[in-house]
């Protein structure tokens, strides 16, 4: 077994604390990475502060360097800078798998923590650690030229935002319409934008309205002002919905144009719907959540290529608590990352 050093919840109330765990030896079809900066995400903070089954390790969006890999591994070699995100396994057999949507997979995929092993059934630890061994297939090949702190939010909330991009073709000519723009909706922004296509911000703050243009927004509606909402009426083809907590539809649906999309990716709980607000106009009501092999791989080299990274706030691993503290308050612009560097099993 590898020794390994990370952070974990013991419960849901006590702060996380330095935990010495095992993973396990390489398979043939491993490769073991040497974590960097892992992302803190929304999920991270839900799985450690709720009733659960503990010790959990969190950490699901990461990025590091190769430093061991199993005898069948042909696709890296020791020292590539790589990624992984919240998927390490899947069945690979089902028609998700078979249509490069892991993330869908009928056997449920094995996600990066809090998971269950497909061959000894172990739950699995995150990537608040020094280092992680996954299967080949769900490592990624990361742009070098971009920060690496800034691409390990790529690995949850860029996929997730990317896959509906793709889905509905977003690109010149398209009318893009993002709601929030946290940690999923900054990232949307930004790649929407690089598609090419014209960006419109919702936001219930006038403050963010210059954020909102930085990262690249043409339009941006006060979504408290009654009058402004009601003025996009019918102008927008697709609107990715990135906020966190359950709201009210039916603005959102009205903004959108004859057979509209909204597409929902932040809030994943019940809520209610007019279904004469999908009528008029024949729209549609989706929703997508992370993203399979094909569509991360694609993610990666299109902000490589763009130059394209999230806005994050750094923060030495030791700060951990902090993070998570300030994530639950949303004191953060747009994403925590944690440098891994200061773990040292030499002396914790």
């Amino acid at each position: 077994m590898r020794a390994t050093i990370g952070y974990r919840a013991v419960d849901e109330t006590s702060p996380l604390e330095p935990w010495n765990f095992e993973r396990r030896e390489l398979r043939d079809d491993d490769v073991a990475v040497r974590v960097t900066y892992c992302g803190v995400c929304h999920t991270d903070l839900h799985s450690t502060r709720t009733p659960g089954d503990f010790p959990i390790v969190p950490g699901h969006e990461f990025v590091g360097e190769v430093t061991d890999m199993g005898s069948r591994v042909t696709d890296f070699a020791v020292g590539d800078a790589v990624a992984v995100g919240n998927i390490v396994d899947s069945c690979g057999s089902c028609d998700m798998c078979a249509a490069g949507q892991e993330n869908f997979c009928r056997e449920f995929p094995t996600l990066t923590y809090g998971g269950h092993d497909r061959h000894d059934g172990s739950i699995t630890r995150g990537a608040y650690s020094d280092e992680y061994v996954v299967r080949d297939r769900f490592v990624y090949h990361r742009p070098e030229n971009l920060d690496p702190a800034g691409v390990a939010p790529l690995m949850c909330a860029g996929i997730t935002v990317w896959e509906p991009l793709r889905r509905w073709n977003v690109g010149p000519g398209v009318r893009l319409g993002v709601a929030g723009i946290g940690g999923l909706g900054h990232l949307a922004v930004k790649l929407g934008r690089a598609l090419g296509a014209e960006v419109t911000v919702f936001t219930t703050s006038a403050t963010k309205a210059a954020d909102a243009t930085e990262l690249g927004a043409h339009h941006v509606v006060v979504s408290t002002d009654t009058e402004d909402l009601e003025s996009r009426a019918g102008t927008l083809d697709l609107i990715i919905d990135c906020i966190p907590v359950d709201h009210d539809l039916a603005p959102y649906l009205r903004s959108l144009a004859l057979d509209g999309t909204l597409c929902t990716v932040g809030y994943l709980g019940s809520t209610t719907v007019d279904f004469l607000d999908l009528l008029v106009g024949r729209k549609s009501l989706a929703s997508a959540g992370s993203g399979g092999r094909r569509y991360t791989q694609e993610l990666l080299d299109f902000c490589g290529e763009n130059g394209i990274v999230a806005d994050v706030e750094t923060m030495p691993s030791a700060q951990v608590n902090e993070a998570l503290n300030r994530l639950a308050i949303n004191d953060v612009r747009y994403r925590f990352v944690l440098d891994m560097s200061d773990l040292d099993t030499r002396t914790m």
